[in-house]
């Protein structure tokens, strides 16, 4: 787990840390201002099951429409799901769609409750022991 290469923030990291541990989800947290080419290449070294991308600052979208293309790029992790989630831009407008199209599995916008999040891992098949 992450934020977008823009994002400084942490305490949506360390909260969602908190919340996959206490599911019983392992978790690798680079934390804040990871560059896409780090993620990318920590992703492929540890091949997990799950990759998280959070934003606080309101640039998720924009960045995460970048950082998707080279995630989707790399042959390991093609397959790989990923999903981000919080304030994915400035004005409140609504990306899911162009999100997803991009290649990201799930889209948490500001303001979505923790149980969608909840369900979403509830419905991935295996085992996510390794939770990125």
């Amino acid at each position: 787990m992450t934020s977008v290469s823009s994002d400084a923030h942490t305490w949506n990291l360390v909260y969602l840390q908190l919340v996959l541990e206490e599911l019983g989800h392992r978790v690798t947290n680079l934390g804040a201002c990871v560059p896409d080419v780090e993620l990318v290449g920590r992703a492929a070294a540890a091949r997990p099951d799950l990759v998280v991308l959070s934003s606080v600052n309101g640039h998720g979208a924009r960045d995460g429409l970048r950082l998707i293309q080279a995630v989707r790029a790399h042959p390991m992790l093609a397959a790989t799901p990923v999903v981000i989630g919080g304030k994915l831009d400035t004005t409140g407008g609504d990306h899911e769609a162009e999100l997803r199209a991009a290649g990201f599995d799930a889209v948490f916008g500001e303001g979505t409750p923790i149980a969608a999040f909840h369900d979403f891992l509830a419905a991935l098949t295996g085992d996510l022991a390794g939770v990125s």
